[in-house]
């Protein structure tokens, strides 16, 4: 009896705490959301939300991010199915390095962006394509910091799925490449597509190596997290929260999207 009474105790102790901290989170991003609406002048923040220059800065955001995830999918699929699937020297060296994006600062990597395009090599490439200061230097940012993300998401996926269902392909027939696409991309499904929005929401909220490589120029590079940047360098708080409920939107919106399309099966 002694033991059965500690133990409902015990029990009671651990889901009291659980709901104790989920509230705390909860109360502490709600006063944020309050915090701001209470700031806010409406009036003005109707303005700003319909400015020319915030629109360019959605526009700017939804084009590159959209870009940036294309191409960061494209590379992380081979690269997170050979890392999942294969056994090579060096592996886990390598694996450990695609990882450094994750951990390692934005800045950080957008000075060393910007550092490489001082170099020879990489001065002779932006005379042909202009990445600093320019359009496509914020593409190559986003890509940057998010194609690391988008291999850790799709090689999670891909340790999910057992290697013998390829393995009964090839023995029906299908060569490598075939298994690859009429197997393991239709089990990866529901991988791929949380691995495609979570990516393309980490790129629309990428900061710190933009502003590093292709600056902070309003109407010209101006995403949504460097329109905050020069809301608030500029003293203009009521459109840098605009610009905050936007950047919420558009997250809750992703989240939703992949909540519906892949029900609460996340490739994580």
């Amino acid at each position: 009896m002694i033991n059965i009474s500690k133990g409902v105790f015990g029990e009671r102790v651990f889901k009291l705490a659980g709901i104790g901290a989920l509230i705390l989170l909860l109360v502490f991003f709600v006063g944020i959301v309050l915090a701001m609406l209470t700031y806010t002048d409406w009036e003005t923040f109707w303005l700003a939300l319909l400015s020319m220059e915030i629109i360019y800065a959605v526009t700017l955001s939804l084009f590159t991010a959209t870009v940036a995830t294309i191409v960061s999918v494209i590379i992380a699929i081979p690269v997170a199915y050979t890392i999942s699937k294969s056994q090579f020297w060096g592996k886990d060296v390598i694996d450990s390095l695609l990882d450094l994006p994750i951990v390692i600062s934005p800045i950080a990597l957008g000075a060393a962006l910007l550092v490489f395009f001082n170099t020879g090599v990489g001065a002779a490439i932006n005379t042909h394509v202009r990445f600093v200061f320019a359009i496509p230097g914020i593409i190559l940012a986003q890509i940057t910091v998010v194609c690391a993300l988008a291999v850790r998401l799709l090689k999670s996926t891909y340790d999910s799925i057992d290697p013998r269902y390829e393995q009964v392909g090839r023995t029906l027939g299908c060569s490598k490449p075939e298994a690859f696409f009429r197997i393991t991309m239709p089990l990866a499904k529901n991988g791929l597509i949380s691995a495609c929005i979570l990516t393309w929401a980490r790129a629309i909220g990428e900061f710190g190596a933009t502003v590093m490589l292709a600056g902070a120029t309003a109407m010209k590079t101006e995403t949504l997290p460097i329109a905050i940047f020069l809301s608030f360098a500029s003293g203009d708080i009521s459109k840098a929260i605009a610009v905050i409920f936007i950047l919420i939107a558009i997250a809750i919106a992703a989240l939703l999207i992949m909540r519906k399309l892949i029900g609460k099966r996340f490739a994580l």
